[in-house]
C-alpha cells in the first residue's frame, strides 16, 4: 500500500510541476497517469476511466485553493465574474460527473482522447481568441459555466483550457483570465467530485479507500505533492523557455493520445 502511495506522489509531484510550469490543469496530465496505473491496483477495467476522472477532480479540490489565493493576493481573481458564473459550473459539472458515472468507459476515453488533440492544437498554434466583446450578463455567463462544467467533468480538469479562452474573448486579460479560473476551478472540483461519489455508491469491486468514484489512497498522494509542488513550477516558468515547453509538451500530449487511441484500438 506505500508503495502505491509513492507512486502516487511521484504523480502529484510531475502534475504540480507542469501545472505550474505551462498553465495546463494539472488533471490533464492526472488523468492519463491513473488509467495506467489504477488497473494495478486492483480497479476492474470498466471503472477505471471513472476512477481517474473523480480522483483527479477530487485533488484539484486542494490545488485550486493554493493557486486562487496566490492569484487573488495580486488582485488577480474577478470575484464578480466567478460569482455569476458558479451556479452554471456547479450544476453543469455536478450532471455532467453523475452522468459520466453511467457512460460507458470507451466514449469517456475517446472523449479524453479527442479532447487531448484539441489541447495540444491550441498549445502548438498559441491560438487565442479575439478579444471582441464584454462579459455577459449573470445568466448569460452561468450559462457559459454549465457548459465548461459539463465537459471538464468528462475530462477531469479544472476548466482552465476552456474558461481562460472565453475570458479573454470578453476582454478579460489574460493573467486575470487565469487567476480567476484559478478560483473557478474549486466548485467545479467540488461539483464533479460530489457527481463521482454519488454516481459510484455502491459499486462492485472497487478497491478499498474508495470513496465512489474517488480513491482516497491516490487523491492523498496526489494532492499532498502537487500543493508542495506547483509554486516550483510557477518559479521555474520565469526562468525557463516556457513558449518552447509548452509546445514539447503538446507533442508529447499527442504521444499520450495516440497511446490511449492504441490500446482502444
Amino acid at each position: 500500500m506505500f508503495l502505491s502511495l509513492l507512486v502516487y506522489l511521484c504523480c502529484g509531484a510531475v502534475a504540480g510541476v507542469l501545472a505550474g510550469l505551462l498553465g495546463v490543469g494539472g488533471g490533464i496530465v492526472i488523468v492519463p497517469m491513473l488509467v495506467a496505473i489504477f488497473p494495478g491496483q486492483g480497479v476492474p477495467p470498466e471503472y477505471v476511466q471513472q476512477m481517474a476522472l473523480g480522483t483527479s477532480l477530487a485533488s484539484i479540490m486542494i490545488t485550486s485553493i493554493s493557486s486562487a489565493r496566490a492569484h487573488n493576493a495580486r488582485g488577480a481573481v474577478h470575484w464578480d465574474i466567478f460569482r455569476n458564473i458558479t451556479p452554471g459550473i456547479l450544476v453543469g459539472t455536478f450532471v455532467g460527473g453523475l452522468v459520466a458515472t453511467h457512460m460507458p468507459t470507451m466514449f469517456l476515453k475517446i472523449f479524453f482522447i479527442c479532447f487531448l488533440f484539441v489541447v495540444s492544437a491550441q498549445m502548438l498554434s498559441n491560438y487565442r481568441p479575439p478579444a471582441s466583446r464584454d462579459m455577459p450578463g449573470a445568466l448569460g455567463t452561468a450559462g457559459v459555466g454549465g457548459v465548461i462544467g459539463l465537459v471538464s467533468s468528462f475530462v477531469g480538469i479544472g476548466g482552465g483550457t476552456l474558461s481562460v479562452p472565453f475570458m479573454s474573448f470578453c476582454n478579460v486579460p489574460l493573467h486575470h483570465a487565469v487567476g480567476t479560473s484559478a478560483a473557478i476551478g474549486f466548485p467545479i472540483a467540488v461539483a464533479g467530485t460530489l457527481g463521482y461519489i454519488i454516481g459510484g455508491w455502491g459499486r462492485p469491486d472497487l478497491p478499498a479507500l474508495s470513496l465512489g468514484f474517488v480513491n482516497l489512497w491516490a487523491l492523498l498522494g496526489l494532492a499532498a505533492a502537487s500543493y508542495l509542488t506547483a509554486p516550483l513550477g510557477a518559479k521555474l516558468s520565469h526562468a525557463l523557455p516556457t513558449a518552447k515547453l509548452k509546445r514539447g509538451f503538446a507533442v508529447f500530449l499527442i504521444l499520450v493520445a495516440l497511446k490511449m487511441l492504441w490500446g482502444i484500438l
